[in-house]
């Protein structure tokens, strides 16, 4: 079942879905929750990155540029350039609920792509990071604050045995700033 506006505001009243900071009323929709954009921007760098190897990249600091911004700055994402970022929005999922996040159709339509693996398992706590990518044949201008995806909340029909806090392969638990990739679950272990 996907949650309307009043079943979202009843789980945060209720304190079982939690965003800090708090939710202000114009961010819960119909059937969905707009999510901010945080203020720190990653990109690959290509001094130190020549290219992703998927078997052998264990990525670090190193191979990313950094940007942190405050509300009244901005970040130009260029043409065809690619960059990880993340919601202002800190974000607790109980066990029984579980989020689909989505980009904003108004900024789709701009040509900026917001993605994120989609998925906010139940048990999932931390920001959401968010794939950001200029489809345009323009720059455009990013700024901390404004509102870049929007998540809607669905219920399970029984609450996860193994929700995503308490799996050891769970990767991206308690992020605060955007998740930089890991390749440890790719590929089976043998």
């Amino acid at each position: 079942m996907i949650y309307s506006d009043k079943n979202i505001e009843a789980a945060i009243a209720l304190k079982e879905l939690i965003f800090v900071p708090n939710l202000s009323k114009d961010q819960i929709g119909p059937a969905s929750i707009d999510l901010k954009l945080g203020p720190v921007f990653k990109k690959y760098n290509k001094e130190k990155l020549k290219y992703l190897d998927l078997k052998k990249t264990k990525l670090a600091d190193k191979h990313f540029i950094i940007s942190n911004h405050t509300t009244n700055s901005c970040y130009v994402l260029e043409p065809q350039e690619f960059i990880l970022a993340c919601t202002k929005e800190y974000v607790k999922v109980p066990s029984h609920l579980l989020l689909r996040m989505e980009g904003k159709s108004t900024l789709a339509r701009m040509g900026l792509m917001i993605h994120t693996a989609g998925f906010i398992d139940p048990g999932f706590e931390g920001t959401l990071t968010l794939e950001i990518s200029n489809h345009s044949n323009v720059p455009i201008v990013l700024y901390p604050d404004m509102y870049i995806c929007q998540v809607a909340v669905e219920e399970l029909k029984t609450p996860s045995e193994m929700p995503y806090n308490k799996r050891k392969k769970s990767l991206y638990l308690n992020s605060k700033e955007p998740g930089q990739p890991s390749i440890n679950n790719l590929f089976e272990k043998k």
